[in-house]
């Protein structure tokens, strides 16, 4: 009965946090309840609490799926081979396109995450945090192979992301969108010229 219960559980917590993301998708954020989850499933809102003890941890939850995404294909670009200024460019792309089709064309979806950013959730700074330490993973490559000359990783990789953050944050991209600024590529040969050796950058 342990092996099955054990099974079960991962399960159910899928379950529900697969039926939260489409009713947010479908309804808004605001206005999903724990009962319309419930109710999608065929189960209690008591048996939801079993699994998450907060309607905010449900929330939490889909964040933490959408975000973990993000962060997958970023750890997996930094892990390639090859030279770090190519792949420096193709992670913060990649970050900046997955964020405006996971968010920006999804109006309903889109104020869930900007609820998540104002209330400062802890998945939120988490995610902020490992986005910009595998940023920095890259630099220190770059700085290793003598591609950049970095002083200090720490303080170039939040230099990087805090240059990045109008294509980077989810409600910065879609008030920027129409807005006069550089492009996405501008931006990054900002980024990556500010990081170039000294004697190259002249």
């Amino acid at each position: 009965m342990t092996l099955t219960a054990e099974h079960i559980e991962p399960d159910t917590r899928e379950r529900i946090l697969v039926v939260a993301e489409r009713l947010f998708r479908q309804i808004g954020y605001q206005k999903t309840t724990v009962a319309d989850i419930a109710k999608e499933l065929r189960m209690s809102p008591a048996n939801v609490y079993r699994f998450f003890d907060s309607k905010k941890s449900i929330h939490e939850g889909v964040a933490r799926g959408l975000m973990g995404g993000v962060e997958e294909a970023a750890q997996a670009i930094a892990a390639q081979s090859g030279p770090a200024e190519v792949r420096l460019r193709e992670l913060m792309k990649t970050i900046h396109r997955m964020n405006s089709e996971r968010y920006v064309g999804d109006s309903k979806l889109h104020e869930m995450v900007a609820i998540a950013m104002e209330e400062d959730w802890d998945v939120c700074v988490a995610h902020m945090q490992l986005i910009t330490e595998t940023i920095g993973s890259v630099i220190a490559q770059g700085a290793a192979s003598g591609e950049f000359e970095v002083a200090d990783l720490q303080l170039a990789a939040m230099c990087a992301c805090t240059a990045m953050i109008r294509f980077f944050h989810p409600q910065m991209i879609a008030q920027t969108s129409n807005k006069p600024g550089p492009t996405i590529d501008e931006m990054i040969d900002f980024v990556i010229a500010g990081l170039a050796p000294r004697a190259k950058a002249n």
